[in-house]
C-alpha cells in the first residue's frame, strides 16, 4: 500500500505551498495596484489636452478621435484584468485560489505562476476557448 504525504511532508502534486501562496499573493497585489495607477492615468489622459503639432497631440490640443477610442479600449481591458486580480484574491482569502471554478481540479502551478489570475485549469480552458 502506498503511503500518504503527511502535512508536515509538505503539500501534494497539484497543492500549493505556503511559499507559492504568499509569492502569488504579492504578485496578484502587485498586479492590482498597477493596473488601478493604469486606469487612472488612462481616464485622466482621456480628458486632458495633450502636446503636439496640430495631428492632436501638441500644447492644448484635444486628441483625435482615434486616440481617445484607443484609450478606452486600454482602460477597458485594464479594468478587465483589474477585475479578474480582485477577483483571485478574494478566492485567496476565501481557500478557493488554486481550484479550477468549473471542475474544483487543481490549476498547474506553472500557469498560475504565469497567469496567477487564472481561474480555470488547462483541460477547462481548452474547453471554454473551443466552445467560442
Amino acid at each position: 500500500m502506498p503511503e500518504r504525504s503527511s502535512p508536515a511532508a509538505g503539500p501534494a502534486a497539484g497543492e500549493l505551498s505556503v511559499e507559492d501562496l504568499a509569492a502569488l499573493r504579492e504578485n496578484l497585489h502587485e498586479q492590482l495596484l498597477f493596473r488601478r495607477e493604469q486606469i487612472q492615468q488612462l481616464t485622466s489622459a482621456a480628458s486632458s489636452p495633450v502636446p503636439g503639432d496640430g495631428t492632436g497631440d501638441g500644447p492644448g490640443e484635444l486628441r483625435t478621435p482615434s486616440q481617445v477610442e484607443v484609450g478606452v479600449q486600454l482602460a477597458a481591458s485594464a479594468r478587465m484584468v483589474l477585475a479578474d486580480v480582485e477577483a483571485a484574491l478574494r478566492r485567496m482569502d476565501e481557500g478557493r485560489y488554486g481550484s479550477c471554478c468549473l471542475c474544483r481540479r487543481p490549476v498547474a502551478r506553472e500557469l498560475l505562476a504565469i497567469v496567477p489570475q487564472a481561474r480555470h485549469c488547462a483541460r477547462c480552458r481548452q474547453l471554454r476557448e473551443a466552445g467560442r
